[in-house]
This record gives C-alpha cells, sequence and structure tokens, in this order.
C-alpha cells in the first residue's frame, strides 16, 4: 500500500509541474501557519484525581496550490500536517517529564477539480478532496467530513454539482465517501497505525437547494440520506444506520435585527431497530453599529432529541457531518464518555452572545450557555446524575488582527457540572492561544 501511494504521489507531482511549465496556465502558490497553545483540565471526566489534564502546542502547516487552465477550469490542492509537542498528557508517562513530540503525517487536505458552466450550461462541478466550511446551513448537519483528527483537516471526498437556476437560486447535488482512515490518496510519512478520520465508513448523498428570492429573507432546504458502517462503531454509532434527513434553513434580516433558525427531521434504521429524531435551533441577533465598540448581541436556543431508553426506537439526534467544535471546544470532547467526540445529541442549550469592538483590529466575544439533557442515557459510566441539568458554561474570546497576514486569538471556556452528571464532578477549563500566518 505505501509502495502505491508514494508512486501515486510521484506521478501526482510529476503531471503537476509539467504542466505548469509548458502550458499557458497561471499558477498561485499559498502558505499557511497556524501555532496553538492548548491547556485542557478535566475535560473528559470532570473529575480532579484522574488527572485530566493536557498541556500542549499544535504547529500545523499547509502548502496551497491553485493551478488556472483557463476561467472556466482549474485545479486546486491543498498538503496538510500537524504535530504536536507536549509538556503534559495525562494518558502518556513518557510525556509527563520534559517535551513529548510527535510529528505527524503529511497529507492531501484538498485536491479538486472545478469546471464551471459545463458544456456552456449554468452548471459547476467540483470533483475531488473538498471542504464544505459553513457552505451549508451554518454547518449545523454539514461542516467536518473528518471528525477523528481534531481541526487538522475538514475535507470530504466528494463530486458537487451546482445547477444556477437563475441568479438568486441554485441547487446542489453532493455525493460523499468518507473511509474511517486514508484510503484514497497518497500519505506523507505514515506511521504503523493510520489517523482514524471517522468512527465508521460512510457514505451520503444530499440535494440541498438555496435561495434568495424574496428580499432580506435568505432561505436553504435540503435532503440528505446517509449510511453509516458499524466496523470500529462505538457508543450512538456502535450500529449500521441509515438516516433520512429533510430539513430547512432561514435567515431575515430586517436591520438592526436579524432572525435565523433551523429545523430538521430524521427517519431511518438504526441496526434492527428504527429510528427518529429532531433537531433545530433558533437566535435573534441585535446589532448596535452607531454606538462606542459597535456591541451586538444574540439570545437563542438549541434542541437535538435523545433516545428514549424506554422504547425500542433510536430518538437519539445523528450529528451527521456536523461533529466539530459548533458551540463548545470544551463540552464537544466532554461528549467523549456519552456519545462520542464532537457528537452533538440530546441537548437543550440557551445561549447569550456579547460582541464588541474596541477598535478596527480587535474583536471581544462573551457567551453564557445554560445546557440540559433531554433523556438519561444508560449503560455508560459518565452520566450517573439523577437529573436532566448538564451544567453552566461561560466563554470567553479576544480577537486581534495583526494585519492582512497574521492574525492571534485567546479562547477561555469554563464548565461548571449540573445534577447530570455526577454529584461530585469537578469544574472544567479550556483555554487556546492561537497565532494564523497566511501568505
Amino acid at each position: 500500500m505505501k509502495n502505491k501511494r508514494l508512486l501515486l504521489l510521484t506521478a501526482y507531482f510529476l503531471l503537476f509541474f509539467s504542466c505548469c511549465a509548458f502550458a499557458d496556465m497561471s499558477f498561485k502558490p499559498g502558505v499557511q501557519l497556524r501555532l496553538r497553545h492548548e491547556l485542557w483540565k478535566n475535560i473528559f471526566d470532570l473529575e480532579n484525581s484522574s488527572k485530566d489534564n493536557r498541556n500542549y502546542f499544535r504547529i500545523k502547516y499547509c502548502f496551497l496550490g491553485k493551478l488556472d487552465f483557463s476561467d472556466k477550469i482549474s485545479l486546486f490542492t491543498k498538503l496538510t500536517d500537524e504535530f504536536r509537542a507536549y509538556t503534559y498528557f495525562y494518558q502518556s508517562s513518557s510525556r509527563k517529564k520534559g517535551l513529548g513530540f510527535d510529528i505527524n503525517e503529511t497529507v492531501f487536505d484538498n485536491l479538486y477539480l472545478d469546471i464551471k458552466d459545463v458544456l456552456g450550461l449554468p452548471v459547476d462541478l467540483r470533483f475531488g478532496r473538498q471542504d464544505f466550511l459553513f457552505t451549508y446551513g451554518e454547518g449545523f448537519l454539514i461542516m467536518d467530513g473528518t471528525p477523528l483528527d481534531g481541526s487538522r483537516t475538514f475535507y470530504f471526498n466528494a463530486f458537487k454539482s451546482t445547477w444556477k437556476i437563475n441568479e438568486k437560486n441554485s441547487l446542489d447535488f453532493v455525493y460523499i465517501r468518507n473511509p474511517r482512515d486514508d484510503l484514497y490518496l497518497p500519505i506523507i510519512n505514515e506511521g504503523k497505525s493510520p489517523q482514524a478520520l471517522n468512527i465508521t465508513d460512510e457514505e451520503a448523498y444530499m440535494l440541498y437547494l438555496k435561495s434568495k428570492s424574496f428580499e432580506d429573507l435568505h432561505l436553504e432546504g435540503y435532503y440528505i440520506y446517509k449510511r453509516e458502517d458499524d466496523d470500529g462503531g462505538v457508543r450512538l454509532q456502535g450500529q449500521k444506520g441509515k438516516i433520512n434527513t429533510f430539513g430547512s434553513f432561514a435567515k431575515y434580516n430586517f436591520s438592526p435585527y436579524a432572525l435565523r433558525g433551523q429545523l430538521a427531521f430524521q427517519f431511518g434504521d438504526y441496526g434492527l431497530n428504527d429510528r427518529e429524531a429532531l433537531g433545530g435551533y433558533l437566535f435573534l441577533d441585535r446589532s448596535f453599529d452607531d454606538n462606542l465598540w459597535s456591541p451586538s448581541a444574540s439570545v437563542g436556543f438549541v434542541y437535538l432529541s435523545g433516545d428514549d431508553p424506554s422504547t425500542t426506537k433510536n430518538e437519539g439526534w445523528d450529528a451527521l457531518f456536523s461533529r466539530w467544535p459548533w458551540m463548545s471546544e470544551l463540552y464537544s470532547l466532554t461528549y467523549n464518555g456519552e456519545s462520542g467526540i464532537d457528537y452533538w445529541t440530546n441537548l437543550k442549550m440557551a445561549r447569550a452572545e456579547l460582541a464588541l469592538k474596541p477598535s478596527k483590529k480587535t474583536k471581544l466575544r462573551f457567551w453564557y450557555n445554560v445546557l440540559w439533557a433531554n433523556e438519561t442515557p444508560v449503560g455508560t459510566s459518565f452520566v450517573t446524575g439523577l437529573g436532566k441539568t448538564r451544567g453552566h458554561l461561560p466563554q470567553v474570546r479576544f480577537d486581534y488582527a495583526i494585519n492582512e497576514n497574521i492574525s492571534a486569538y485567546i479562547l477561555g471556556e469554563y464548565f461548571i457540572p449540573g445534577s447530570f452528571h455526577a454529584d461530585n464532578a469537578d469544574d472544567a477549563l479550556f483555554l487556546r492561544t492561537e497565532v494564523t500566518i497566511k501568505f
């Protein structure tokens, strides 16, 4: 397998640079570097005595290139690696003293071909490894195709066609095939054990309509079919599943207010049982642009159904491709003991946000969240409380844009467990400092 991937990698670079050298084409290179420091305390099990802590650095770099064959056809590629240096890691005695270091594999983060206006028709095609970052409905269902490698990559192995119905309406058809680990493209410095990207092999088909036919109103409607395998599956993805999801997203701007929300219904199979779930959110935003520091505020509510243990049917919300730190870096990891890392489900959450802009280059944001559970899961030692209150979660983030190429931020989150967790559950802390450089 490694020799085959090496040959594919060599052939790819020979073809790529031959095209650049001998054809009348334009090539746009790019480089990205992300430096992070993170401190975790009690995030996974909310217990001080287990020393569930980490203190480490994450260094991610990307080499990008876009090759324009014409104004209608282009090829985009991105090579990515993220390695980590630990000052403390609770699971490994070798990393508790000194500075442990992991040099990770370098992967094809993106590699796709764009063809616009195929055969003169109002249809665009994109084939290959691509990102869908905030492309569909604020990332509620479609965001991260590789959740188990953190934010190293987000890609989907996908085919996407876009029918541009008119200037205000478009319809996407998307096919997704995401294996548990990378099978399709070469890997540089591949380790003995492949990096897990998903809980199981996944496949999906999607129809997604976007419309701006009405002034100040943006509408999206979709149908998503997803198939989940059970090979290596755990917790809520421990059995084969077939999920049909119908839903819609809407945002209405009535300045200085904006109302945005999403609602989706799921049905299908989970192993030998039926499944049926409901999820959505609603937020009201308000801007105060004419005031000092241009404040803005937002309040809203999130609902994701939970599995009722008293029925044979599975009512738990399936996160589909939205297993990412949607509302919290900290609590998305705390979910590991219940449903899986970033597996948002069984949740009611009230959320309030205040954002300030002290200067043109700075932004300061505060959030306060109260979280509840709809159901009390069985068969997990993580949830031992008798109540439904998950807890309280204040958050703060400060962003600073140094210039157009360099930006930085500091993020802090603090979780106070409620009655849903054990009586002796301890508070959890997440701190991150990040610097990003792009050229």
